[in-house]
């Protein structure tokens, strides 16, 4: 086809192309216009609060065992037939109060007969003085020979002799019939009684029954051996320090999570360790007035009163776990956020101890840290301090 110029298709097709033209530039026009104005990448928004070292208590848990501080088994003294049982089992009785009663018959003829005893030796004793009293002034007149004296003498001092015998046969007959009553040598809880009544009582089976007093209570609790050089070595480097004088504080945690109303104090502690369990064995004191412990009763102990100075606590959710162990994402003073790696301790609620990693006045990350990579800016959101308290101590 022959276009020249002045032909009317000709026209046509330079009108059409310079419409497509002008139509390509308006819509490279508009595409850099709107890649122009489009909004700028954000930054990741994180919630960031400031390290603050402070002093925390901390308290250690253990498993412990309660154990009476005295507990008394009732023997009978004498043999004899049990007439009574004068307590109710289990109750509790006070000190002095009477609980069985062997049949004092035969023992108080036994103490007649020491009572007429030590009559007939007396009498015989006031003989032998009154012998005496005549034999030593004839005897110096030469009235009677020496043999007579030496004799009245022998005889006088061989019926003292016999008095005082009968005297402790006679005591022995009088605590023989007191055995005869049986009462409890202190205030406490009695057990089942092991003899009834008209059973005849000898040395096989004295025992009678177990008299178990309430407070105070003992409860019993094992160290390991590498517990306690874990806390010699955090005393050692300053990040545990005892109470004054060593002076913890016992709280009992019974079973089912209540705290007991009353503390203890430590008041042995074995300086052994045992051979077989490679723990030592310590022992504290509390006072059990309504009895709500009982012996041999399961609880856990915690021991009080040990502070970790300027410790520094940061929420759980805040520490990470690497290939490399733990780590928190600390936010520079350009507002870039930086992996550290930390030493995690114990935990206080919803807290975690660092050991070591963090320094006073630095910002860690708590939320918004999953997705941060290190030396990217962040948009920093505000957040409260972490709260503290007792917190479970190292063991």
């Amino acid at each position: 086809m022959n276009l020249r110029p002045g032909n009317p298709r000709m026209h046509a097709v330079r009108k059409a192309a310079l419409g497509m033209a002008c139509l390509a530039a308006l819509n490279l026009a508009g595409c850099g216009k709107e890649k122009k104005a489009g909004p700028e990448q954000s930054l990741p928004a994180v919630t960031a609060i400031e390290v603050a070292p402070r002093n925390v208590p901390v308290f250690a848990e253990y498993v412990a065992q309660t154990q009476s501080s005295r507990q008394v088994n009732i023997y009978a003294r004498v043999s004899g037939f049990l007439d009574r049982r004068l307590y109710t089992e289990g109750a509790t009785v006070k000190e002095g109060q009477v609980l069985f009663q062997i049949d004092p018959k035969p023992f108080q003829v036994q103490l007649d007969q020491a009572e007429a005893a030590l009559a007939k030796q007396e009498a015989a004793l006031e003989v032998a003085r009154t012998n005496l009293a005549r034999t030593k002034p004839l005897a110096a007149e030469n009235a009677l020979s020496q043999k007579d004296l030496d004799d009245a003498t022998g005889q006088f001092q061989s019926t003292s002799a016999a008095v005082d015998q009968a005297k402790a046969q006679l005591e022995t007959a009088k605590l023989n019939l007191s055995y005869c009553t049986i009462a409890s040598p202190i205030q406490g809880v009695t057990s089942a009684a092991l003899q009834q009544e008209g059973t005849y009582i000898s040395q096989q089976n004295s025992q009678l029954t177990t008299v178990t007093l309430l407070s105070p209570m003992w409860v019993n609790f094992s160290i390991s051996e590498n517990e306690m050089q874990n806390l010699r070595s955090q005393m050692a480097k300053g990040l545990l320090r005892a109470p004054p004088n060593q002076s913890y504080v016992i709280e009992i945690v019974l079973v089912d999570g209540t705290i007991f109303p009353h503390t203890g104090r430590i008041t042995f502690a074995d300086p052994s360790y045992n051979a077989q369990t490679g723990t030592f064995l310590v022992r504290a004191s509390v006072d059990n007035p309504t009895g709500i412990l009982r012996p041999n009763q399961y609880v856990r102990v915690r021991l009080k009163g040990a502070i970790r100075p300027n410790a520094i606590l940061v929420p759980q959710r805040a520490v990470q776990q690497g290939p490399k162990g733990h780590f928190v994402w600390v936010v520079t003073k350009e507002e870039t956020a930086e992996a550290r790696p930390v030493v995690v301790g114990d935990w206080l609620g919803d807290d975690w101890f660092i050991l070591d990693g963090l320094r006073a006045g630095e910002r860690i990350v708590v939320d918004g840290g999953l997705a941060l990579r290190p030396g990217a800016k962040v948009a920093l959101r505000p957040a409260g301090p972490a709260k503290g308290g007792p917190v479970k101590g190292d063991k």
